[in-house]
């Protein structure tokens, strides 16, 4: 079977034949049509979480798919042959950039039937980190005020719209060349990152979506309301989350340290700083697809490539900007 595999820490990604998928009483076994690339994919071959997410290499990458099951465990009940799904697999069970994959039933759900196979598979890990951000961890109300930081990319192009659908007033920061599309998703204020402060021109949010860290994530604490709330995708990592995960005590000091400074600087500002390393979740996804089909989400697919491309496609992420996501389609 075809797939695209790194064999080191720093090493290439490049296409490999490797065995076919074994299925458990739980899994589906998933034909895959589309696979959506992300920037997790390409830090994960570079060694960026290798203390809290461990991988044995060489390993097949890929964290979002969409195709048709094709085999179905002897336990799974909720699935059959020939449904259309989309999931995202759980850590450890990744490796969608293949011609199929083994799936948990719990991370699977029934794709949208609104939207195409390419459309579906740029979904399930940006729109889960979008869901868990704004309803399990911000629980954002009507009318609260949200702050969206990279609005135009691949978790704020769908964080910009499930948070309008909860009822939120939304911020985000963009380039002036992409004001208008976010706009569209239902932004209320667009801050040019190029020629504005964010932190100059907003104050008292009740929540901050941030998808940069370091000093993005410094400015986002100051624009919250006293009991605001910023969620950081891109680090660092918080003692609860390294408790959670279940990582070692040494690697749960390190996590500790590396947290210790902006958990210092919420709690002077009175506000409030988590972590998120978004999971795998079936349910979520339903939710997520039925949103889609009420036309209340739409998936953003700023480029597709070709299979045999997967390994230059992933390559280009960081180097040519595009709004949404990125896609590799298999034939």
């Amino acid at each position: 079977m075809r797939a695209f595999a790194f064999d080191a820490y720093e090493k290439p990604l490049h296409e490999v034949d490797v065995p076919e998928p074994t299925v458990g009483d739980h899994d589906v076994l998933i034909a895959v049509a589309a696979a959506g690339l992300n920037h997790l994919d390409a830090k994960i071959r570079e060694g960026e979480f290798k203390l809290i997410l461990p991988y044995r290499t060489p390993l097949v990458l890929g964290h979002d798919v969409a195709g048709t099951v094709i085999e179905v465990g002897g336990s799974v009940r909720n699935l059959k042959p020939g449904d259309e799904v989309f999931a995202r697999p759980r850590d450890h069970r990744i490796g969608t950039f293949a011609e199929r994959i083994a799936v948990d039933e719990a991370d699977v759900a029934l794709a949208p039937t609104s939207i195409s196979a390419v459309e579906a598979a740029s979904l399930p890990l940006v729109a889960l980190t979008a869901w868990q951000a704004l309803v399990e961890r911000g629980d954002v109300q009507p009318g609260q005020k949200v702050l969206i930081h990279a609005g135009a990319g691949g978790v704020g192009s769908i964080a910009i719209q499930l948070a309008k659908h909860l009822g939120a007033y939304v911020a985000t920061t963009a380039s002036a060349s992409n004001a208008e599309f976010v706009r569209e998703l239902g932004a209320d204020v667009v801050v040019d990152h190029r020629t504005q402060d964010f932190e100059q021109e907003l104050s008292g949010y009740d929540f901050v979506l941030d998808s940069l860290g370091a000093e993005n994530l410094a400015k986002s604490l100051r624009v919250l309301r006293p009991g605001g709330i910023a969620v950081g995708i891109q680090g660092p990592p918080t003692p609860s989350f390294a408790k959670a995960a279940g990582l070692n005590p040494v690697v749960r000091l390190a996590v500790a340290a590396l947290s210790r400074g902006v958990r210092a600087r919420a709690r002077t500002l009175g506000v409030r700083y988590e972590f998120l390393w978004m999971h795998a979740d079936g349910a979520q996804l339903r939710e997520i697809a039925a949103l889609v089909d009420a036309g209340a989400v739409r998936p953003v697919v700023g480029a597709t490539h070709p299979f045999a491309e997967t390994a230059t496609a992933l390559d280009g992420l960081g180097k040519v900007r595009i709004r949404g996501k990125a896609v590799v389609t298999l034939p």
